[in-house]
């Protein structure tokens, strides 16, 4: 597997709207392990196809070590519950952390890696990630959805929490 390179902000890519998969082939699968190994490498946990500089509707979130990889491909929000306020960051704008409101709730319709179509549903930080990824996908960033920016000291007073 190789560690691609993650695109960073302004780069015109990161907010443009992404194409639909139309192949599951051996080139897919192997986007999704490099985007994987990628994530990881980068301590992040969610990684869509933009971020390493493909125009696809991909991405990839494993949201704590060993919890299984969660590979979402042309995902569709089906619905969203209740509202959650949380830090999030980007692997695209490295050191830039800030508050951004979400449904705490989410339910996705996405395809594998084979094409078969499943159903996830996923409430708090899972849910959070999940919405971030797939805003990737939409050409739309963490940054205009931010309400208040977060200083390097306040990020650590929420990672001690």
């Amino acid at each position: 597997m190789t560690i691609l390179p993650i695109v960073m902000f302004p780069e015109r890519i990161l907010q443009q709207k992404c194409a639909k998969i139309t192949s599951f082939d051996k080139k897919l699968a192997k986007l999704l392990n490099n985007m994987y190994e990628t994530m990881v490498e980068a301590d992040g946990v969610g990684l869509a196809a933009p971020q390493v500089g493909v125009k696809k509707q991909v991405a990839v979130v494993e949201i704590e070590e060993g919890s299984g990889v969660i590979e979402l491909i042309n995902p569709e929000v089906l619905e969203v519950e209740g509202e959650q306020t949380g830090v999030e960051g980007c692997l695209s704008f490295p050191d830039l952390y800030g508050e951004v409101s979400r449904p705490y709730r989410v339910k996705v319709r996405a395809q594998d890696r084979k094409g078969n179509f499943f159903e996830i549903e996923a409430e708090g930080f899972l849910a959070r990630a999940i919405q971030h990824e797939m805003d990737h996908l939409q050409g739309v960033l963490f940054t205009s959805k931010v309400s208040r920016y977060i200083t390097e000291e306040e990020l650590e007073r929420f990672e001690e929490k």
